[in-house]
């Protein structure tokens, strides 16, 4: 391939978006994603509703038109598959990158493939490491930090630790397919986070007691038939078939401090980046998406992190003229 001007790490909604503006800026670029396209999409819960209406998740231009006030999973799933193709955008899927050094060039190393790359686009999100608990019995077959669908928890005794969108999603569905769910829930009440169609809800199952939720409590330990639960009141152990530990989840800071990037010392572990052209203190490396708020994960979405793509692209191209 030579030397491209841009490799985009990451193929979500975002990389796909600064894809396109390199493209419409004559710059040679490719695309490298471990997963799937859009791929922290494609792990979302099956039946999940974005906050956001349909023209706020548009890129490239392209209408996004649902049948719904706010599109689902399955719906965006269509959609950045459609924008990709109609694009013709240079993907690599499954492919994931193991290291990278400076030179005259950026040399990546990926699973596949050796790249020179004169600048590169971190899009990575934070969806596929999940914040552990680190108790005793996280790692049984029974303990799941992501969630699908909710047929396979019917008739089950199930423990969602959390109290954010996933977690409240996930009580929900599991609690109207016949589990007896239970919720661990760290702070004193739900989320105001927590979408507003859906949050009160959540907070009514829980009132009438369909729901059983415990308030400013964390889960200690976790074994094959019951977990032990820290209360206000006390240490308790319940029953338990399955824990849904739906704790949050990071970005992937190893890969950030690979690559140079230097990490703020606080809790948030923010990435240096100049808020307007979007490079980090490493130069000719970039931030776009999610991945720029660090542990923030409630700062960046689609709607607000889209116009990354342009601040970025301008900035490459505005630099020392491109061979």
């Amino acid at each position: 391939m030579g030397v491209v001007d841009v490799l985009i790490t990451g193929a979500g909604p975002i990389g796909l978006a600064c894809g396109i503006e390199a493209k419409k800026a004559e710059l040679s670029y490719v695309i490298v994603e471990k997963g799937c396209l859009v791929n922290s999409l494609y792990h979302y819960p099956q039946t999940m509703t974005f906050f956001s209406t349909s023209e706020k998740l548009e890129i490239g231009g392209v209408p996004f038109v649902s049948i719904n006030p706010k599109p689902g999973r399955a719906e965006a799933l269509e959609y950045y598959r459609r924008v990709a193709l109609k694009f013709e955008l240079h993907i690599n899927l499954f492919e994931t990158v193991q290291s990278v050094k400076k030179g005259e060039f950026f040399e990546i190393q990926t699973s596949k493939k050796h790249y020179l790359a004169r600048n590169i686009i971190i899009s990575t999100g934070f969806y596929d490491l999940p914040n552990t608990m680190d108790i005793p019995g996280e790692t049984l077959p029974k303990v799941s930090h992501y969630y699908q669908e909710p047929h396979f928890y019917a008739m089950q005794q199930v423990l969602v630790v959390g109290a954010s969108n996933s977690a409240v999603d996930a009580a929900l569905e599991t609690y109207r397919k016949g589990a007896k769910v239970t919720m661990v829930i760290r702070e004193a009440e739900v989320s105001h986070r927590v979408k507003y169609w859906v949050r009160p809800d959540i907070i009514n199952r829980i009132k009438e007691g369909s729901i059983k939720a415990y308030f400013n409590s964390s889960l200690l330990a976790i074994r094959p038939d019951e977990v032990d639960i820290q209360t206000p009141e006390g240490q308790i152990t319940i029953a338990n078939d399955f824990v849904l530990a739906l704790t949050g989840y990071k970005p992937n800071f190893k890969l950030l401090q690979d690559f140079g990037v230097a990490l703020s010392i606080d809790a948030k572990r923010l990435p240096e980046h100049h808020p307007e052209t979007m490079e980090t203190n490493e130069k000719g490396i970039y931030l776009a998406g999610v991945v720029c708020g660090g542990m923030d994960t409630h700062l960046w979405f689609i709607e607000n992190s889209r116009e990354h793509a342009v601040k970025i692209i301008k900035h490459i191209k505005t630099k020392q003229p491109l061979d």
